[in-house]
């Protein structure tokens, strides 16, 4: 993208309000998620969203993004910023030094995945946490309750949601995603995101519980990737009157020709994450998926790839010494602990995950049929007024259709198990 071009500079003085008092004149292309949402529909595509646990991960996806033209979104959950050396406070500053690096003109949005919300203490917690965040300059918000009923997760959700400003992108969950088994329903969604319509809270993407699952699909173990398109289709349906499409989350180790079809089911946002994690410790994956193979009960690493074999060793040894299995998705704890050591690495160590990063994110950006939704975005926001991305959505419903006693679930606690939120 141009960054001399008229179109670039009126998209700089058009970023939300957030974006301009954090990063003042540097012109980093840090836009609204409301605006990739609009583009996304507009492109009939697939924004992607990229979890980075690791830094080399920013500039891989950042590079893709330029290389296609594509807006893309960089992405944390709430879980993920305890673990990981990538966190809430310094992602944003290394978004936009990577995208120095590469040249400008990089069009992506700061999401904050998965903000869990189990409880009133959460929810109190949130309201000061997240009004840092947006002062550090992140533009979309996830909330997800859906660990609670359906009606906690419809107060929760509500009452988060009022503390994000309108202006910013905005993500709502419905049913836990764990993988096959648990489908969120019509009546589910139908609820969830007309009580927050009622209450003039207006999401972008509604994420459901679908089949799909965070992680490795350990294939030794059964499992095996299992996204119902037909739901997902008759839920995106159902919602899009309310303005809202469907977030698919858990799209590691899903095979690309079925990510291309993504769109015909009302998916308009991509979340990758642990595909990143496989390319940075340079497991060997299924060359059409991206799956971690898991072989003689563990991870397998290919030492041409990814971090150098001494380290995975320290990491492995490190992860026996957690009493983690040698297959186990804790693995993903291991980011924080060996963050520097990763980051110490020599250059052309690096370069290969930046490079195998960038490759990958290319072929999903392709797929999810983005390419060219920078310039999509740009006409988005030229055709507004100012910099305020907040919807123009009618409150379609009555406050008093939705209530406790109307919930689809019923009860006040879901049964608090294993964390799914990342």
């Amino acid at each position: 993208m141009d960054v001399n071009s008229r179109s670039f500079r009126e998209l700089l003085d058009k970023r939300p309000l957030n974006v301009q008092s954090a990063f003042g004149g540097e012109p980093v292309a840090l836009v609204s998620g409301r605006d990739i949402a609009a583009a996304a529909r507009k492109a009939n595509g697939i924004v992607l969203a990229a979890n980075v646990r690791n830094p080399l991960t920013i500039k891989g996806i950042l590079k893709a993004a330029r290389d296609l033209d594509a807006v893309v979104m960089l992405e944390l959950a709430k879980s993920e910023a305890t673990y990981c050396g990538c966190n809430f406070e310094n992602v944003p500053s290394m978004a936009a030094g990577f995208s120095r690096e590469i040249g400008g003109g990089v069009v992506f949005g700061l999401h904050v995945d998965h903000y869990a919300i189990k409880s009133r203490d959460d929810l109190l917690k949130s309201i000061p946490h997240l009004r840092s965040l947006v002062e550090m300059g992140w533009t979309s918000v996830a909330v997800d309750a859906s660990h609670n009923p359906d009606w906690e997760n419809l107060c929760f959700t509500r009452d988060v949601a009022m503390h994000i400003p309108a202006y910013l992108g905005l993500e709502v969950e419905v049913g836990e995603i764990k993988g096959p088994g648990e489908v969120t329903t019509m009546e589910e969604a139908l609820f969830f995101v007309g009580g927050l319509n009622s209450w003039s809270i207006f999401p972008d993407f509604l994420a459901i519980s679908n089949g799909s699952k965070h992680g490795t699909y350990d294939s030794t173990a059964g499992e095996e990737e299992g996204i119902d398109l037909e739901r997902t289709g008759e839920i995106a349906r159902a919602i899009s009157p309310f303005g809202v499409s469907i977030a698919q989350h858990g799209i590691s180790g899903t095979p690309l020709d079925k990510v291309s079809r993504f769109t015909g089911f009302g998916i308009n946002k991509g979340n990758v994450g642990t595909l990143w994690q496989n390319i940075l410790f340079g497991l060997e994956m299924d060359p059409v998926t991206g799956n971690a193979v898991v072989r003689d009960g563990g991870y397998v690493k290919d030492p041409g790839r990814g971090v150098t074999a001494e380290l995975w060793d320290d990491i492995v040894a490190w992860a026996d010494g957690q009493g983690f299995s040698r297959k186990s998705g804790d693995y993903k704890k291991a980011n924080r602990p060996f963050h520097q050591k990763i980051m110490d690495l020599p250059d052309r160590i690096q370069d290969r995950i930046v490079e195998e990063t960038t490759d990958w994110a290319r072929r999903f950006i392709k797929a999810f049929k983005a390419e060219g939704s920078a310039e999509l975005l740009m006409e988005i926001v030229s055709a507004r007024n100012d910099h305020n991305a907040a919807p123009e959505q009618a409150v379609l419903g009555n406050r008093c259709d939705f209530t406790r006693e109307n919930a689809p679930e019923q009860g006040s606690e879901k049964e608090h198990g294993k964390d799914y939120s990342d």
